[in-house]
């Protein structure tokens, strides 16, 4: 079996020659190269033409940013952005990167060599399927949408993982201050949700916040569940929405889970809620988006030629979970089409 090619641009010698050691244990993958900065990425690149490349968003030079929106649209390519805490991340998913996983801030080698085994050698296995040409869809515009009366009282409720924050950030856009309550689980380390949230408050017309427990569900406002070791539940509690946020066990590899959110949303709302399932590796969403249609709800899946990575929706198709297949361009409209019709 042909291994993965990767290339590596990390700064620290330290940290880029442990990710080289690790990296290059895993039989499925081989580490051509290494750069300390965007002008020997460029060139490694060139000659080496890896499968995907790690990159760290503080380099010398030229910021990792920067450079992915200079590569992108000569050489597309999937990026897993190594990032600590910072909302900069997002700016560089907005500019074609395939994924990001948070940079431990540990010194203990071994705590460092867990991360690499468990979270990045994932990702860029994931990475190295994803269809690059779909990254930048985002960039389309939405159109803007309105609601009827029949659309008040309800809920819509999204899950995404691998793609999934410009994803999701592009539905946002197209939902109106009228749109009813909404809720979201995206696959995502802790520490980013709050910042993710923030971003789509500032950047959409929703009033958008990481959610806490007993917070309500209201017409206009968009809660995210935290990453973490805490899944988000909807309740209806005296006839009003709130949700839930507590500690569990990971479901299907995830926590928070969107089986999870999705499940609670088919008991608490039943026939009053649309369910969207978009990009993202595996099946997490896929049983819980059959569970709200079967219970009567609304239900849409991404469809495979804007996906960055088929994998959640097209388990949910393949269940018979989904209801409706749209392009990402053409979820928003759906949903408010659906609404209007409840």
């Amino acid at each position: 079996m042909r291994r993965i090619k990767v290339l590596i641009v990390e700064d620290s010698i330290v940290f880029r020659e442990l990710l080289v050691q690790n990296l290059n244990r895993d039989s499925e993958i081989q580490v051509v190269a290494t750069a300390r900065d965007p002008f020997e990425a460029r060139d490694a690149i060139l000659k080496y033409k890896p499968d995907v490349m790690t990159l760290d968003v503080e380099l010398p030079r030229m910021n990792g940013i920067e450079f992915l929106r200079k590569l992108m649209p000569q050489y597309p390519m999937p990026v897993v952005v190594i990032s600590s805490l910072s909302d900069k991340v997002f700016d560089a998913m907005s500019a074609g990167a395939v994924d990001f996983v948070a940079k431990p801030a540990v010194s203990n080698r071994s705590q460092l060599e867990e991360f690499i085994q468990s979270e990045l050698i994932v990702k860029i296995k994931i990475a190295s399927s994803a269809q690059i040409s779909n990254t930048k869809k985002s960039a389309l515009l939405s159109q803007q949408h309105s609601l009827s009366d029949k659309g008040k009282n309800k809920i819509v409720a999204i899950g995404a993982s691998t793609g999934g924050t410009e994803a999701i950030f592009h539905v946002v856009k197209g939902f109106g201050k009228d749109i009813p309550g909404v809720v979201a689980t995206q696959h995502m380390p802790p520490g980013f949700t709050a910042m993710y949230a923030k971003r789509l408050n500032d950047q959409s017309q929703l009033v958008v916040k990481e959610a806490q427990t007993g917070d309500m569900v209201l017409p206009g406002h968009m809660l995210i569940a935290p990453g973490g070791d805490a899944h988000m539940r909807l309740l209806k509690v005296n006839g009003v929405y709130q949700v839930e946020v507590k500690r569990g066990p990971k479901v299907n590899g995830h926590c928070p889970s969107v089986d999870v959110l999705f499940d609670s949303v088919a008991k608490s709302a039943g026939r009053d809620a649309v369910g969207i399932i978009l990009t993202g590796m595996g099946g997490d969403g896929a049983k819980g988006l059959l569970a709200m249609r079967r219970a009567g709800a609304k239900t849409i899946g991404q469809d495979e030629s804007t996906c960055v990575v088929y994998g959640m929706p097209k388990v949910a198709y393949d269940l018979g979970a989904v209801e409706y297949q749209e392009k990402l361009s053409d979820i928003a409209g759906r949903t408010y089409a659906l609404l209007n019709r409840m």
